[in-house]
C-alpha cells in the first residue's frame, strides 16, 4: 500500500497526480486545483470501496505541477491517453459507428460508407445508427450528385477498358472514368454534394426547381422530368435528416443513463439544426465519482479528439459539470471560439435532451443483458483459476503461447494476451523462430518465452518512464501442449529467475488437462467451470493467431519474385522495372545492355540484376 507523502512535500498548486503499482505502472491519473488537498483526501479513514482498492494497489505516487487548471486538464488526458490506467474511467464505444465520407484529397472525390479512424482529406457525415441508413441516403443523393462510389482499383480498371460500369448508365455516376464529365464540373458536384450535407439544403433546391423550370419553358421536357425526380430525391434525403431546431443552431446533445459501475452515453450532434449524427459510448466506473465528476469526465473522453462534424458552439448536457468555467474554456480553446456547457432547463432543448436520455436509458438496458452474464463469468473464470491452479492472486493478465510450422519450415510462435478475462488484442505479438532447426517445439516454445521475458528483465534496470510496454510481468503464462512443453518452458523461466514471480502452465488439448510445476498428475477443471472455458478460447486463439503468421509467412515464400533479394534493387526499382518490361520473364530476356540502358538504373545495378538472373 502506498504510504502518505509528507504534507509539506506536496505543493498547493494545480496539477496532475500519478499512483503507481509495485511494477512502476501507472493505475490511476487524477487532476487537481490543489495537490496538496487532493491528495491527502486518499489517506483518510472511510474511502469508497473502489477508491480504497486503488490505493491498496499502489506503491507510490508522485505528481506534475503546472501553472493554472486548464493546463492540469489537458495534462491529465495526455497521460490518461498514454498510459491507459486501470483504475480511470473509460469510454467505450458501444459499436462502431459508420460515416458518410467524400475522400476530397481523391483525383477524383469519392463518397463511401467508412468506419474506424480519421484520415486526412476525408470529409466525413455521421455518425448514423446503421449502414443501411447511409446507404439508402447516398442512393437518393446520387440522383442529384452523380459523383463515383466505386473503388480506386475498379476506376482504373474500366480507364483500361475505356467504358463505364452500370452505374454510368442508370445515372447515378457521370463517368470520371471515361471522360464523360470535365474536371471542373465534377469537381462542381462534389462541392455541391458537400455543402447539401454540410446543412446548406435550400440553395440545392432553388438551384433544381429554376433549372427545372427554365428546362420546361425552353420545352426541353426530358431534362425537366429528369430535373423534377432529381428534386424529390433530395426532398427525400432532406427528411431523413430530423429537424430538431433553428437553423442557425450547431449544438451537442449527451443523455446519461446507468448504475454504480457503468453509464451508458448517447450523444446527437446538432449542426444547422439537423441531427447529423449520433454516437454512443459505455462508460466502465472503475473510480469512485459523483455526478458531476461523470460529466467531466464524459467531456474529456468525447471532445478529447474533434468530432467528425466539428466542435459545436454549445454541448447540453443532463447534469452540470464540477466546474463549468473550465471545461467551457478547454471546449473554447480546441474550438478556437466560445463553447458553452449548460443545463437545459425548460423548451425544446429540455424536450430533445430527455429524448437522447430515453435512447441512453434503451442502450443501458441492452447492454446490462449482456453484461450481466458476460461480466459475472469473467469474474468467476478468473476466481476459479485462482483457486484450481494454486495462484497467490488472481490471473488478470494471462499470456498464451502456441507454435505453427509445417515439417520444420516457416517456423512461428504466438503469444496473446487477456486482461481481466477480456482479450486485450494491442499486445498480441508473433514471433519468427530463428535459432531452431527442423520439427522441435519444445526449443521454439523455449526460444519465444526466452525473448519475451528478456524484454522484461531489460526494462525492470530502466527507469519508469523509459519502460517498454513489455516491462510488467503476467499474472499466469499457459503453454499449449503438455509435460514435455512445460518443462522446456519452465526451464527458461528458472534459468532467468523468474520461477518464484511468474506462475506457468500448460494445457494439454488431448483431455484438457492442465499440468503444473511440481506435480505429476495434471489438474482436471470442471469441463463446465468457466475456467475451462476461459482457457480454451485462450488457447484457440493463441493457435488461430499462429496459423495466421505462419500461413502469411508461407503465401510470401511461395510468391517470392526472381528480383527479390537482389542488392541495390529496392522496392520501387523492382516495381519499376516489372512496370518496364512487363513480367520477371520478359526481365530474364532482356540482355545486359538493355538492362543498362534504363536511365534510371545504376550501370553497377543493371550488371548485378542481369548476373543474378543467369547465375543459375
Amino acid at each position: 500500500m502506498v504510504e502518505r507523502p509528507p504534507t509539506g512535500s506536496i505543493p498547493d498548486a494545480p496539477g496532475s497526480y500519478q499512483f503507481r503499482d509495485r511494477d512502476g505502472r501507472i493505475i490511476y491519473v487524477g487532476k487537481a486545483k490543489s495537490l496538496r488537498n487532493r491528495l491527502g483526501n486518499y489517506f483518510q479513514k472511510n474511502l469508497p470501496m473502489r477508491t480504497a482498492t486503488m490505493v491498496r494497489t499502489a506503491e507510490s505516487v508522485e505528481w506534475i505541477q503546472v501553472d493554472n487548471e486548464l493546463e492540469a486538464l489537458m495534462l491529465e488526458y495526455s497521460l490518461i491517453k498514454q498510459h491507459r490506467p486501470r483504475f480511470n474511467i473509460r469510454l467505450v464505444d458501444d459499436k462502431s459507428y459508420p460515416f458518410l465520407a467524400v475522400t476530397e484529397s481523391d483525383e477524383w472525390a469519392r463518397a463511401m460508407v467508412m468506419r474506424g479512424k480519421k484520415r486526412k482529406g476525408v470529409r466525413y457525415y455521421g455518425p448514423f445508427g446503421h449502414a443501411y441508413a447511409i446507404r439508402e441516403t447516398l442512393d437518393l443523393l446520387l440522383r442529384t450528385f452523380p459523383i463515383r462510389t466505386c473503388s480506386d482499383n475498379k476506376l482504373e480498371r474500366h480507364k483500361k477498358l475505356g467504358r463505364p460500369c452500370l452505374l454510368f448508365h442508370i445515372e447515378k455516376c457521370s463517368g470520371p472514368c471515361v471522360g464523360e464529365i470535365s474536371r471542373e464540373d465534377y469537381d462542381e458536384l462534389v462541392s455541391s454534394l458537400v455543402s447539401f450535407l454540410d446543412g446548406e439544403t435550400d440553395e440545392v433546391v432553388a438551384d433544381l426547381e429554376h433549372r427545372m423550370t427554365v428546362a420546361a419553358e425552353n420545352y426541353e421536357f426530358e431534362l425537366a422530368a429528369r430535373l423534377r425526380d432529381q428534386m424529390g430525391s433530395v426532398r427525400k434525403a432532406i427528411e431523413k435528416q430530423q429537424m430538431v431546431a433553428a437553423r442557425n443552431e450547431d449544438f451537442d446533445v449527451i443523455g446519461l443513463h446507468g448504475d454504480e459501475l457503468e453509464t451508458a452515453v448517447q450523444v446527437f450532434f446538432i449542426r444547422r439544426g439537423r441531427v447529423v449524427g449520433r454516437r454512443g459510448f459505455i462508460v466502465d466506473r472503475v473510480e469512485e465519482l459523483d455526478e458531476f465528476e461523470l460529466t467531466d469526465k464524459i467531456l474529456e473522453g468525447v471532445y478529447s479528439e474533434e468530432p467528425a462534424v466539428g466542435y459545436p458552439k454549445q454541448v447540453l448536457v443532463p447534469v452540470e459539470s464540477s466546474d463549468p468555467e473550465l471545461y467551457s474554456a478547454w471546449m473554447g480553446e480546441l474550438r478556437g471560439s466560445a463553447v458553452s456547457v449548460r443545463v437545459p432547463q425548460r423548451g425544446d432543448k429540455r424536450a430533445l435532451l430527455e429524448t437522447v436520455t430515453r435512447n441512453a436509458k434503451e442502450s443501458f438496458g441492452r447492454h446490462r443483458m449482456k453484461r450481466a452474464s458476460d461480466h459475472n463469468s469473467r469474474a468467476r473464470a478468473l476466481n476459479e483459476l485462482q483457486e484450481y491452479l494454486q495462484l497467490d492472486e488472481s490471473p488478470l493478465r494471462i499470456e498464451c503461447y502456441d507454435m505453427s510450422h509445417i515439417q520444420g519450415t516457416d517456423y512461428v510462435g504466438s503469444m496473446v494476451v487477456v486482461e481481466d478475462g477480456l482479450p486485450k488484442k494491442s499486445d498480441y505479438r508473433r514471433f519468427k523462430i530463428k535459432t531452431v532447426d527442423g520439427n522441435n517445439d519444445f526449443a521454439a516454445m523455449a526460444e519465444v518465452l526466452e525473448r519475451r521475458l528478456t524484454a522484461y528483465v531489460i526494462d525492470q534496470k530502466k527507469p519508469v518512464e523509459e519502460r517498454g510496454r513489455f516491462a510488467y510481468p503476467p499474472n499466469l503464462i499457459v503453454v499449449d501442449g503438455g509435460k514435455g512443453q512445460l518443462s522446456a518452458s519452465l526451464e527458461v523461466i528458472r534459468e532467468m529467475g523468474l520461477e518464484h514471480e511468474i506462475p506457468i502452465v500448460s494445457l494439454a488439448k488431448q483431455f484438457e488437462e492442465v499440468y503444473i510445476p511440481g506435480q505429476s498428475a495434471p489438474v482436471r477443471i470442471p469441463r463446465q467451470s468457466e475456467a475451462l472455458y476461459l482457457l480454451q478460447r485462450l488457447r484457440d486463439e493463441s493457435h488461430r493467431f499462429a496459423i495466421t503468421y505462419h500461413r502469411q509467412l508461407r503465401g510470401k515464400r511461395m510468391t517470392k519474385s526472381a528480383l527479390d533479394d537482389i542488392p541495390g534493387l529496392g522496392p520501387a526499382r523492382k516495381s519499376r522495372l516489372l512496370k518496364e518490361f512487363g513480367s520477371v520473364k520478359a526481365v530474364k530476356a532482356a540482355s545486359e545492355e538493355d538492362l543498362a540502358a534504363l536511365s534510371w538504373l545504376p550501370d553497377q545495378v543493371a550488371r548485378t540484376v542481369w548476373k543474378h538472373l543467369h547465375s543459375a
